[in-house]
């Protein structure tokens, strides 16, 4: 049935009853929560947007957060297997090049096939509308991100820091739902885990040895090559 909680359905005003309201930020604006789905893949995101589309909320705004992998649509770019670093390049104008996809990425987020969004949409969607309009999938989902009520991205966007302070993802006082929440511990565990070679081991051992023969933090230093050396 119609939902009676809020006026998604009935198209009227958002009940003012104080019972409703959400907790004022800075004294004067309402702090409605968004919804973070998380899921273990990117395929189980078309999966679950696919599903929004049948029920009442199809319309509500909403965004995909992925990365380069999926969304780059750069000739160069998106044929590189180090997608981040050479977007990176172009965006800071190192070699006196930049994107011009980037720069049309607004274009793509006010379009009118995604806000307000007519229909839940996914990243096929996406990137397909960012072909034709020669725009930036990927920074278009970030800057829908600000008027969405739903966000659906990977688990590793809303349980890595360092992923979610790239990609500006606040959690406080949000809503967040884990799709297949039993994947959570191996995902965290890849957050926190790195890859080194040993090349690398000794290349860093070289270094630390030349910082503690130089006196230079010794009680800092003396650990972490005493680690190196272990591990090597």
């Amino acid at each position: 049935g119609p939902c009676t909680e809020c006026s998604c359905s009935s198209g009227k005003e958002p009940d003012k009853d104080p019972s409703h309201t959400k907790k004022k930020e800075n004294g004067d604006r309402l702090c409605i929560p968004k919804i973070f789905f998380g899921t273990r893949t990117h395929k189980q995101i078309t999966q679950i947007s696919r599903e929004l589309q049948r029920t009442a909320y199809s319309c509500v705004p909403m965004t995909i957060l992925s990365s380069r992998d999926y969304t780059c649509i750069h000739p160069v770019v998106s044929n590189s297997s180090n997608r981040n670093e050479m977007c990176v390049e172009l965006l800071e104008g190192k070699h006196g090049k930049s994107c011009s996809y980037y720069h049309g990425a607004h274009k793509l987020s006010e379009h009118h096939g995604l806000q307000p969004a007519p229909m839940a949409w996914d990243i096929e969607d996406l990137v397909s509308l960012g072909r034709k309009l020669r725009a930036c999938p990927y920074f278009a989902a970030r800057e829908l991100m600000v008027g969405a009520d739903i966000v659906f991205c990977p688990y590793n966007y809303l349980l890595d820091p360092q992923i979610r302070d790239s990609m500006d993802i606040n959690l406080k006082d949000q809503v967040v739902i884990l799709d297949e929440a039993h994947n959570i511990e191996d995902c965290a565990r890849e957050s926190v885990s790195y890859g080194v070679t040993e090349s690398q081991l000794r290349a860093a051992r070289e270094e630390l040895e030349l910082m503690v023969s130089s006196s230079i933090r010794q009680k800092h230093h003396e650990p972490l090559q005493a680690v190196c050396c272990s591990l090597i």
